[in-house]
C-alpha cells in the first residue's frame, strides 16, 4: 500500500569557477550603452563563485544535516499518516477484543465461548490471506486501505446493536479478521511506494512492528481503565471510532497511486490462488517466508503456558503480567537497537545467525526457572525477532513488484496462522508434559527447524543458486503478470 522517496541530499559538488577579472565590455560606436555591471556578491568564506544558474556548493559544515535512521522515516509525510493510521487501528482492535469478550462471557456465561472470542482473531487470518490476496494487487493500495477499514468500522457499529445475537458477535469477529490480513498485505506493500524499497523501508517496517508490540503492553491497560468506566459496548463504540479515524488519515494522508497489476480477467479467487502458488513455487521467496513464519510458531509457546507455568513456580498472579510482557520488551528494544546502531549491511549480516539463536534461551525452562531466570529468557527469546528487520530487504528484493501485494498478504496471514498453531500445540502438549518440559522442547525443536531453514536461506541466495533454477525463477516473474 502504503512512490515517494525519501533519499539523502544530493552530495555532489559542482566545479567552482575560479577567481577571475571579468573582461572589459567594448563599446561600439552607435550601439546602446551596456548594462550597468551588477557587482558580484560578497559570499561567505569558504564559499566560491560558480556560474549563474547554479546553485552555489556549499561545504558541509554549512549544509543543514539531512535526518538519518527512524528520523529520516518519520520525514516522510506520507508515512506519518500511515503510521498515526496503524496506531489508532491497532490500539482500537485490541480495546475491542477486550471489551468483546467480556460482552460474549456477560451475554453467555459460558468461558469456552470467551475464549473462542480471542481464537476468531487468528483462525480467519489464513481465509482472508489466501482467498482474497489478489486484491492488495488489483486494486489501487488507497481504496483498498480506505475500504477495509470502513468495512470494519461498519462490522462494529453491527456489534454496538442491542439485538445483534453472540452468533452473529462472533461472525462479525471472523469478518473483522478475515479483513485483516487484506489490509496489512496491503498496507506493507505500499510501504515500498512511499518509502522506497530499500533503508527507508526497512526502517519503516521496523517501526510499525514496534508499534504493533507496544499495543499488546498499552492496548490491554487502556481497556482495562475503560471497562471500569464504560460498558463493553461502550468500549467498542471507540474501535468503530479508530476505524474511521484510520480510514481518515490514509485517504486524506497518503496519495493515489494505480494498481499493481490490472483486472487479468480472471475471478478474484483464482488471481489469488495464483499468485499463492506462484509466491510459494519461487524456492528462494518460500525460504525467506518460511524463516518468517517458523520462529514465532515455537517462541509463542512461553506466552500460551504464562498462567500455567506461574502457577507451577508459585508466583503471585501478578507475576504473569512480567512473564507475559517481558517477550514484547526485549523485541522493542533489541528492534530499536538494531534499526538506529546497525547499518544496512550489518542489519544483513545478522539475520541468520539471530535467527539460528534466537530460541536458545527458551532452553532455560528445561531447569525450571524462577520469574528473575524465566523473565531474562523470555526478554532475550524477544530479542531474537530482530533478525526480522534485515529479513524484510531480502524479502522486498526477492519478490517481483506484481505479486508484492498478494506476497505480503500471505505473509501476514501464514504469520498470525502459524503462532495461533503453535499456541494451540503447545496447550496440547502441555496435557501430557510439565510446563517447564514443553516451553524448554519448544526451544530445542524450534532451533532445529530454523537451522534448516537458514541452511536453506543461505541455498538460495543470489549467485548461489543453479543457472537453471535462475531461469525457472526469471521465468515465474515473467508470466506472473
Amino acid at each position: 500500500m502504503p512512490n515517494d522517496r525519501s533519499a539523502p541530499a544530493d552530495t555532489s559538488r559542482t566545479p567552482t569557477a575560479p577567481d577571475a577579472v571579468a573582461p572589459a565590455v567594448p563599446v561600439v560606436p552607435g550601439a546602446p550603452a551596456p548594462d550597468a555591471v551588477t557587482p558580484a556578491p560578497v559570499l561567505p568564506p569558504g564559499v566560491a563563485a560558480v556560474p549563474e544558474g547554479v546553485a552555489p556548493a556549499v561545504p558541509d559544515a554549512l549544509a543543514p544535516a539531512a535526518p538519518r535512521g527512524y528520523r529520516a522515516v518519520f520525514a516522510v509525510a506520507e508515512f506519518r499518516a500511515v503510521f498515526a493510521a496503524h496506531l489508532f487501528s491497532l490500539l482500537g482492535v485490541v480495546v475491542s477484543e477486550l471489551a468483546l469478550t467480556v460482552l460474549v462471557y456477560d451475554l453467555t456465561g459460558s468461558p469456552l465461548l470467551s475464549a473462542l472470542t480471542f481464537a476468531l482473531g487468528l483462525l480467519p487470518y489464513l481465509i482472508g490471506g489466501t482467498l482474497f490476496a489478489g486484491v492488495a494487487d488489483r486494486y489501487p493500495a488507497r481504496r483498498v486501505l480506505v475500504v477495509c477499514d470502513l468495512l470494519c468500522a461498519a462490522c462494529v457499529a453491527v456489534m454496538l446493536v442491542p439485538a445483534t445475537p453472540v452468533a452473529g458477535l462472533l461472525a462479525l469477529r471472523c469478518l473483522v479478521a478475515a479483513i485483516a490480513p487484506v489490509f496489512t498485505g496491503t498496507r506493507m506493500a505500499a510501504l515500498t511506494d512511499i518509502l522506497g524499497e530499500g533503508d527507508l523501508y526497512v526502517l519503516g517496517r521496523s517501526l510499525l512492528r514496534i508499534v504493533s508490540q507496544s499495543a499488546m503492553l498499552i492496548g490491554f491497560g487502556a481497556g482495562g481503565v475503560l471497562l471500569t468506566v464504560l460498558s463493553p459496548r461502550g468500549a467498542i463504540t471507540v474501535t468503530a471510532v479508530t476505524f474511521l479515524a484510520s480510514a481518515a488519515l490514509l485517504r486524506f494522508g497518503t496519495r493515489a497511486r494505480p494498481a499493481r497489476s490490472g483486472d487479468g480477467g480472471g475471478t478474484l479467487l483464482k488471481e489469488s490462488l495464483a499468485g499463492a502458488r506462484l509466491i510459494l513455487g519461487d524456492r528462494r521467496v518460500r525460504a525467506l517466508m518460511l524463516l518468517f513464519w517458523v520462529p514465532p510458531m515455537f517462541v509463542v509457546a512461553p506466552e500460551a503456558l504464562a498462567a500455567p507455568y506461574a502457577d507451577a513456580i508459585g508466583v503471585p498472579s501478578a507475576a504473569l503480567g512480567l512473564l507475559l510482557c517481558s517477550m514484547a520488551v526485549g523485541h522493542i528494544g533489541a528492534e530499536l537497537f538494531v534499526g538506529s546502531a546497525l547499518s544496512p549491511r550489518n542489519r544483513s549480516r545478522i539475520v541468520l545467525p539471530v535467527a539460528a539463536v534466537g530460541l536458545l534461551p527458551l532452553v532455560v525452562y528445561a531447569v525450571r526457572p524462577g520469574l528473575p531466570l524465566a523473565v531474562t529468557a523470555l526478554a532475550l527469546a524477544g530479542a531474537g525477532a530482530a533478525y526480522v528487520i534485515g529479513l524484510d530487504q531480502w524479502f522486498v528484493d526477492a519478490v517481483p513488484e506484481e505479486l508484492r501485494g498478494r506476497a505480503m498478504t500471505l505473509l501476514t496471514a501464514g504469520l498470525m496462522t502459524v503462532q495461533g498453531l503453535g499456541m494451540a500445540l503447545a496447550g496440547l502438549a502441555a496435557e501430557f508434559f510439565p510446563v517447564h518440559q514443553v516451553v524448554a522442547g519448544s526451544g530445542i525443536l524450534g532451533t532445529v527447524c530454523t537451522l534448516l531453514l537458514v541452511a536453506e536461506v543461505r541455498a538460495t541466495a543470489p549467485g548461489r543458486m543453479s543457472d537453471t533454477e535462475g531461469r525457472d525463477r526469471a521465468d515465474r516473474h515473467v508470466t506472473s503478470g
